[in-house]
């Protein structure tokens, strides 16, 4: 744990990609298998078993702390984060616990079934055993949430430093939903004995955004062009006559889409497929909402199956016949894969192509993707390999420019970390007749001379106060750039935006310019 909490410490304080890949590297030589097995998952986004609420960290850090709830709470808003919190308001102790960090994971884990008296037991314990840095990672660890500004590419470097392997086998070794429950480090980094699990996925080949320069530095026919669908990515796999599907979060997603499971078992065993899930009615793609009512149901019914029919969209071939097909050229897993698609059953669809010699032609086909309920293009030139990740040259998404609204601020709250104390989250309305309707969330995309104007700007015009949240006087105007809208019965407006964020704040219009619902209405592609 101790050796665990130096290298949190260290990687916190620097922002050199290359200083934090040589400190990993030297914490795998010294720390112990197990330790290092943890690490790598909690640096990689698996979330650590959660057997305490926030809720109960709450109480008992307050009382330990001896303040009153209300100050409690103030303080915590002030920090941001809760394990932090904790950490700042127990009195300082010395360190004189030994425990490594597998010890304190595994103890963690086995709480899940404890009482409420065990587990407050065992958490006062830890925290007067403990320093105030290992109380931070310590409660890190119940909360779960390693923000460090840690990328995969980082770790993927370190570890290929560590062993010897190539990078694109260490993120082939690291997809998947493993645990440090059930593998050991050994076996985890050993890409030949992971090959023996039928469910393992491949890391998925993913696209940077055209630049502005694009059309200059590459010529179109260097690229295939393809629909980008609006739907949820997944992998495919159907191997020793059981098959499985991935999402690229690489969640295990395979019981809420048994119409996908049945058709892939039709198609020959050692077959890998990438594509887009999609609902799919009279030939044409529903909304993402209509895909989410599939995703956040984990047994479908009849009736949803049928109102809310789903499709993969194919568009590349990772596997076939138990070889892996990634190293062989776009054009050449593209062949095959269309000769494949002529036994596709009903559930199975072959992604659209074009080529051209000239970018105006793949520049039109781009303008009409939005009639067909798609983002956009993708690019992928012919000759590339299916990546590990991003590689640049290989893959770029070409999407559609955003739709955009001007709305008004009515609510705001204020952020995490470096911004807690600054007003940052904000909600915003539209016009509906007389009345301002909240129909956005947005956290990003001003300046920090910005937010800091705006957050001096909520203080002065506050007119209630709703815990952390605080409603404002209605004439700050900010344009919205968002991905989609579509009706939704489950919003108070009738609207559902996607990926709203904001695009620039409008210090040249007044609340009385702001869009109107009906506008936004006009704008959704599904009545």
């Amino acid at each position: 744990m101790k050796l665990f909490t130096a290298l949190f410490e260290q990687l916190d304080r620097t922002t050199s990609t290359s200083e934090k890949q040589r400190l990993l590297t030297d914490y795998f030589k010294q720390a112990n298998p197990e330790d290092v097995l943890w690490t790598i998952a909690l640096f990689a986004g698996k979330k650590p078993p959660r057997s305490i609420t926030s809720t109960q960290l709450k109480a008992w850090g307050a009382r330990e702390a001896g303040l009153p709830d209300w100050l409690f709470e103030l303080t915590y808003h002030t920090i941001g984060d809760l394990a932090e919190c904790i950490s700042l308001v127990l009195p300082e102790k010395p360190s004189t616990n030994p425990l490594s960090l597998q010890a304190w994971m595994l103890a963690l884990t086995q709480l899940k079934s404890a009482s409420a008296e065990e587990k407050e037991a065992f958490v006062l314990e830890a925290w007067s055993t403990l320093n105030r840095e290992e109380v931070f990672i310590f409660n890190k660890l119940i909360t779960g949430g390693f923000r460090i500004g840690l990328s995969q590419g980082s770790l993927v470097k370190a570890l290929a430093a560590h062993t010897g392997l190539a990078e694109a086998s260490i993120k082939y070794c690291l997809a998947g939903n493993w645990s440090p429950l059930d593998t050991t480090l050994e076996h985890l980094l050993n890409p030949e004995k992971l090959k023996e699990d039928p469910s393992k996925p491949y890391p998925l080949c993913l696209a940077y955004a055209v630049e502005s320069t694009f059309q200059e530095s590459y010529p179109a026919s260097d690229f295939a062009a393809e629909l980008k669908w609006d739907g949820i990515r997944a992998q495919v796999i159907h191997r020793n006559n059981e098959a499985f599907i991935w999402s690229r979060g690489e969640e295990l997603i395979t019981h809420h889409f048994p119409e996908i499971i049945t058709a892939i078992k039709q198609l020959p065993n050692g077959l890998v497929l990438d594509g887009e899930l999609l609902v799919w009615q009279e030939e044409k793609p529903g909304t993402f909402l209509e895909l989410q009512k599939r995703i956040n149901t984990q047994k479908p019914s009849k009736k949803l199956l049928q109102t809310h029919p789903v499709v993969l969209m194919a568009y590349d071939l990772l596997e076939y016949e138990g070889e892996d097909w990634r190293s062989k050229p776009w054009k050449e897993r593209r062949e095959k894969l269309e000769a494949i698609a002529v036994h596709f059953p009903e559930n199975f669809l072959l992604s659209e192509i074009k080529t051209s010699d000239d970018w105006e032609t793949l520049t039109a086909w781009r303008a009409e993707a939005r009639q067909v309920g798609a983002e956009g293009l993708m690019l992928k030139n012919i000759h590339s390999i299916y990546g590990s990740g991003r590689t640049k040259g290989l893959w770029w998404k070409w999407k559609l420019d955003p739709y955009t609204a001007d709305m008004v601020l009515l609510y705001a709250m204020a952020g995490h970390g470096r911004r807690a104390n600054l007003y940052t989250d904000f909600t915003l309305a539209v016009k509906d007749g007389a009345q301002l309707v909240p129909v956005a969330k947005a956290y990003s995309g001003l300046t920090d001379a910005e937010i800091k104007s705006i957050d001096a700007w909520i203080k002065a015009n506050t007119l209630e106060r709703f815990g952390p949240v605080r409603s404002v006087k209605a004439e700050l105007v900010f344009e919205v750039a968002f991905e989609g809208i579509n009706l939704s019965n489950r919003h108070k407006a009738g609207v559902a935006l996607r990926f709203p964020r904001i695009q620039r704040w409008r210090t040249d219009k007044t609340a009385q310019e702001i869009d109107t619902l009906d506008h936004l209405k006009s704008l959704t592609t599904v009545s």
